[in-house]
């Protein structure tokens, strides 16, 4: 297209490379039933694009800007300052001029105008860009071209750029167009959300409405009244004080007046006309298809609309096949990994579940409807849930107690009950012939895979149900639930007999076969070999890519260096961090990885630490075991007390370990088939099928098959859902989710704590003082010994770093999530489920953790 105009009538949804996103959604506005949009025009990115390229140097500095990291404010705001006086300099081409002075002629050269950017990449479902362009208001018809290149010009404002570079949009793809409108002279505007911003409920629409134009209330320079409407009917209305508005000036633009103190108090819209614009707002969603945020003007009793873009903070909604109300459960949350997952790590979820999950934003959620709707279902769910972490147990007696799901008949079943756990021995070896089952399960599976390939190959991983089986073995499941229930029953015993809290904490230190733990002490160990090798620690102080290995025997001590870490990984290598999902690369596939974490180790400890630390543990268990027995045989009936306490420590001791072995085990099957797949994937691109082997990540196993079969691929799905991904990493996922869209939170109801601490889950008892180290990557750990780790969540890969760190506080988490049980071996304070912790907690902080009771202060 080479028209520098298009009239907002002339344009249609497909044209948002021409129009940009705000012009593309204003024209789809215009065309709906009972909406109104004020007259104007669309100057396109081909003129911007003739505007460029009056300035080839522009360019350089594009890619200079594409260099940069988001918050490198400085760099970036000169940079894209001197892009700005560039552009605004440029004389706007004469055809170009003509076209917008022929547009403004026709809607009148007595009129002032709007114009507002509209960037290409603007109001997309994955980035909004509210706010980060220009809009000027009021400018007389003289004066548009001007405001024309200035809206070209702030597609590279410093915070535009930034947003860029944060949601990785490729700044150089990026165009700009500008529409321009009548002016609308309003006596009330505002906001109108057709899903509650608050809550995320999509049966509910929010209206903000003050005096004068918009922009008052975008800037948050007044008060406003808010409104909330669901099904026809207010439900909530609170008056603001609206001491402030814009109007236009006489010369041209916008100017603040102070409002009349009698008027004030008085409501920016009568009832029946918030009613009659969230019936508007329905009308909007239902054509864009998703809720929206929309901009609109009261003007002489008639609704103007000015920009609708989607809403894309809303966490999406599991999908289902009725329009009954449903309850949706996090798994992330109980499995400590609530990032979102690509495509083909949620198929291969779905295939080794052992229930049915459903995929929302990238997460697993499971459907708790059911037993919400009977009385024994909800007690199950509420003490299994209630234990493991306070804030899903109260988020679901919150949606219980409203009476949102609908009670089942009386008699009749709420869903499967858990299968009663039959009595099981204290018998070490019930747990030594499950792992070794286990093992010989992985081993043929390494076996077998290698001999399949193409269709075969998806065809058999498809069809293996050795994990399910695994999962589902009656007697592994019973062997969790007895280390489970024997730590909840000596926490609650011993702090009614004692009135000590979470002794079991002590009382699983350095417990025998957990996987996890081991792994940990074993990096000791390969730090141990290493140490004695300045030349190596020298090397690995330099490594910046992952084919160190290949290079480390030229190094004097090299060669039993890379052995011991070759070991190590032959054995751990395919955990990293977020490891349930099959697309996050592994350490075998990335070992400079581990590089810090050894060095780490090199410079803090002394050899032998690893198996003095697990005999420390060891030995303060058994310490604790008889005091708690000398104390108990001083109390009446204390020989009966002291024996069945007896009896149940050395079951938590026998069966805590395996916990964490049936995940040690699924991790470890993920790789074998991440690894078949990728050499399939490899097929694919050397074929020309892919332009990477990655790009199979963002496929279903099924769709891969398909892919496989025919040597064909969409390659427009692929880039859809690499797009999708990204929106879904910026999204934080609730606990609890209804089927209306609503986050459900649930809070702590405690009154026992400090004033001004930050309330969580006791999780791994004592009381520690020390540095706080806010980590949002692993590979950015470095920690000292005084240190306490502050971060959002802990699985397996992160327990290495438990050695060196004092205390662990994180913000999601429960009793049993794999983050606690390690943190309770190694006897290391820790607090979970902290709400915003790593925002509360400014790294470099002192604060105290409290594991026993379950908070955190923050000192002086």
């Amino acid at each position: 297209m080479n028209r520098y105009v298009l009239n907002l009538e002339e344009i249609d949804r497909t044209q948002i490379t021409a129009v940009g996103g705000k012009g593309a959604h204003l024209r789809e506005l215009a065309r709906i039933e009972g909406v109104h949009v004020p007259p104007g025009f669309c100057v396109t990115t081909p003129a911007f694009r003739r505007i460029m390229a009056e300035a080839p140097s522009i360019d350089d500095e594009i890619g200079r800007l594409a260099r940069f990291e988001p918050d490198e404010h400085a760099a970036i705001g000169a940079v894209s300052a001197a892009i700005r006086r560039t552009i605004e300099e440029i004389a706007i081409p004469k055809d170009v001029a003509l076209a917008i002075e022929r547009s403004i002629a026709r809607l009148g050269s007595q009129r002032s105008y709007a114009v507002r950017s509209s960037a290409t990449a603007e109001d997309s479902q994955t980035a909004s860009f509210a706010g980060q362009h220009d809009t000027y208001l009021n400018v007389p018809a003289a004066a548009v071209l001007e405001h024309v290149k200035r809206c070209w010009a702030s597609l590279f404002s410093e915070r535009a750029v930034a947003y860029r570079l944060r949601n990785r949009i490729d700044g150089r793809k990026a165009g700009m167009a500008v529409v321009v409108q009548q002016m609308v002279f309003a006596q009330t505007s505002g906001i109108l959300f057709t899903a509650d911003p608050a809550t995320g409920n999509r049966k509910i629409s929010a209206v903000e409405a003050s005096f004068g134009l918009g922009e008052a209330l975008v800037s948050g320079l007044t008060n406003t009244d808010v409104y909330r409407v669901r099904d026809g009917q207010i439900i909530d209305k609170r008056i603001g004080t609206k001491q402030l508005a814009i109007s236009p000036a006489a010369g041209g633009g916008t100017a603040e007046h102070a409002i009349d103190r009698e008027q004030q108090r008085q409501p920016a819209l009568m009832d029946a006309q918030v009613v009659r614009l969230a019936d508007l707002g329905r009308r909007i969603e239902a054509r864009f298809g998703r809720p929206q945020d929309i901009e609109w003007c009261l003007a002489e009793g008639d609704f103007q609309i000015v920009q609708s873009r989607p809403i894309t903070t809303l966490f999406p909604v599991p999908k289902a096949d009725d329009n009954e109300n449903r309850v949706y459960l996090s798994t992330g949350h109980q499995q400590m990994m609530t990032d979102a997952i690509r495509p083909l790590g949620i198929s291969v979820r779905q295939l080794t579940g052992t229930v049915q999950f459903h995929e929302a934003g990238g997460r697993w959620f499971v459907d708790v409807t059911r037993a919400l709707a009977s009385p024994a279902g909800y007690e199950n769910l509420q003490q299994l849930a209630g234990k493991s972490d306070p804030l899903t147990g109260d988020a679901l007696r919150i949606i219980h107690d409203r009476g949102f799901v609908a009670a089942l008949p009386d008699g009749q079943p709420g869903g499967p009950r858990p299968a009663a756990t039959p009595p099981i021995e204290t018998d070490p070896r019930i747990v030594d012939k499950l792992i070794e089952r286990s093992e010989e399960s992985i081993a043929a599976l390494k076996r077998d895979i290698q001999t399949k390939s193409g269709v075969e190959l998806l065809d058999f991983i498809l069809a293996d149900q050795e994990l399910k089986r695994t999962l589902l073995d009656p007697r592994s499941h019973q062997a969790i639930m007895a280390g489970m229930e024997a730590a909840w029953w000596l926490n609650d015993h011993l702090q009614a007999w004692l009135g000590e809290k979470n002794v079991a904490d002590m009382l699983t230190q350095s417990v025998p076969n957990n996987v996890t733990s081991e792994m940990g002490l074993a990096l000791l160990d390969v730090a141990d070999v290493i140490r004695p090798h300045r030349e190596v620690v020298a090397f690995l102080q330099r490594v910046d890519n992952d084919d160190f290995l290949d290079h480390l025997p030229n190094v004097p001590g090299g060669i039993e260096a890379r052995d011991a870490i070759v070991a190590w990984l032959d054995k751990y290598g395919m955990r990293c961090v977020g490891e349930i999902d099959i697309t996050r690369p592994r350490w075998s596939e990335r070992p400079s990885t581990i590089v810090p974490m050894i060095l780490g180790n090199v410079k803090h400890f002394e050899p032998g630490e690893g198996p003095r630390r697990f005999e420390q543990g060891r030995d303060e268990a058994l310490k604790k075991e008889q005091e708690v027995l000398r104390r108990l045989r001083a109390l009446p009936e204390g020989e009966r007390k002291a024996e069945k306490t007896k009896r149940m420590i050395d079951r938590v001791r026998t069966f805590a370990g395996y916990r964490e072995y049936p995940k040690y085990g699924m991790v470890s099957r993920y790789f074998l088939y991440k690894k078949a797949l990728l050499n399939e994937a490899e097929l694919l691109v050397r074929n020309d099928v892919l332009r990477d082997k990655e790009d199979i990540f963002y496929l279903t196993l099924r769709e891969l098959r398909d892919v496989v079969r025919t040597q064909r691929v969409d390659a427009q799905l692929i880039r859809e859902r690499r797009d999708e991904f990204k929106w879904y990493q910026t999204l934080t996922p609730p606990r609890v989710l209804t089927s209306e869209g609503e986050a459900i939170a649930g809070s702590y109801r405690r009154d026992d704590l400090p004033s001004g601490a930050l309330v969580g889950l006791a999780v791994s008892a004592g009381m520690v003082e020390g540095r706080a180290r806010v980590v949002h990557d692993i590979a950015d750990a470095e920690l000292e010994p005084d240190d306490i780790l502050v971060t959002a969540y802990t699985d397996p890969s992160w327990t290495p770093l438990f050695v060196v760190v004092k205390g662990l506080v994180t913000e999601v988490g429960g009793l049993m999530t794999h983050g606690a049980v390690i943190a309770r071996e190694y006897g290391l304070p820790a607090v979970v489920g902290v709400e915003q912790a790593t925002r509360l907690i400014r790294d470099g902080q002192r604060i105290r953790v409290d594991g026993t009771t379950g908070y955190v202060e923050i000192l002086a």
